[in-house]
């Protein structure tokens, strides 16, 4: 079964996809997503790999219609792997500024080709890191996920960040980013096109955000520099995250940009900005912040530490470096 299924209270879908129970789990034998495998090309540098087990299709499966309260509607979108190096053992953090760059033109170039299909409406790079946030396969990689809806936390940010702007005719983020500029203690490293700062309000004890400077809504919208110094704090932030506990650290990495095409999200750059938020899964070496029934229940977050003591710390981390 492939399907979504819309969520009345929530007032979004859940996309149901029984196939992803057959994908491998953190195999000991050979690795799909390295070159000699027969899955991917035998020499390759940065590669976009469609999913084996989608829960997004662009010819998804007919479905049994459901009217009423109840509703669903065909699993159409598109689920792809970004495949970061042929090299089984490395990771975002040991990968040099060049190939980062590489890693994001091509999530670039992806979400400007799904973009040209007219149901997409949302494209989501991300990257889960470690088995402590449910990764499957150790090979280093990302994911991009094109839906036919706008998810319902991104629809929030939207609809917050659209609110202010009509309330105080500013951008959030270029509030934000002066906010933390001024305040300087949650600040973790900066270039000429992007602000690393542990906002006030994370959730997450080294909860990073990635914050474009300039008025741009998506990763296609970014110039050579501007990508390149993506590049050089992606590397930056993820060496830090490592440090903190001397291991890798495992993380959820989630782009944030703006959706495709929407006509209720028209003219976002005046109002949103693209950014990644991090969100790595410990608090102490070998204990895991969970997100648990305050946080998946009720939508209430609890972050254990002080978002000041950990932003000191990475910063450190990053300074020595």
């Amino acid at each position: 079964m492939q399907e979504l299924r819309w969520n009345p209270l929530l007032g979004t879908y859940t996309m149901v996809a029984a196939n992803r129970q057959a994908r491998p789990h953190l195999p000991k034998g050979d690795c799909p997503f390295c070159p000699g495998s027969g899955k991917v090309p035998d020499n390759y540098d940065v590669l976009a790999y469609d999913n084996d087990f989608p829960a997004l299709s662009l010819s998804p499966p007919d479905i049994m219609p459901h009217d009423g309260l109840y509703s669903n509607k065909k699993a159409f979108g598109k689920c792809e792997v970004i495949l970061y190096t042929p090299d089984h053992n490395s990771c975002m953090s040991q990968l040099s500024e060049e190939k980062i760059k590489k890693v994001i033109e091509l999530l670039a170039e992806r979400t400007r080709a799904l973009s040209q299909n007219p149901k997409i409406k949302y494209i989501f790079p991300f990257e889960n890191r470690g088995k402590e946030v449910g990764v499957t396969m150790h090979h280093p990689h990302g994911q991009l996920y094109a839906y036919s809806f706008i998810p319902l936390k991104i629809k929030t940010e939207l609809d917050n960040c659209k609110a202010y702007y009509t309330e105080k005719g500013a951008n959030l983020f270029d509030d934000m980013n002066s906010e933390e500029l001024a305040f300087g203690k949650r600040m973790v490293y900066q270039n000429d096109s992007f602000l690393g700062y542990i906002p006030y309000f994370t959730d997450y004890p080294y909860g990073i955000f990635i914050v474009a400077r300039n008025n741009r809504g998506k990763l296609t919208e970014l110039n050579d520099v501007e990508t390149a110094d993506l590049s050089d704090i992606l590397k930056k932030v993820t060496q830090g995250l490592d440090g903190i506990f001397n291991k890798p650290m495992p993380y959820m990495m989630c782009f944030h940009q703006s959706p495709a095409n929407s006509e209720e999200y028209e003219n976002t750059n005046n109002y949103y900005r693209f950014h990644i938020e991090f969100y790595p899964a410990l608090r102490e070496k070998d204990k895991i912040k969970w997100y648990a029934s305050s946080e998946m229940g009720a939508w209430a977050a609890l972050n254990p530490l002080t978002v000041e003591d950990c932003a000191a710390e990475l910063k450190s981390i990053i300074n020595n470096l």
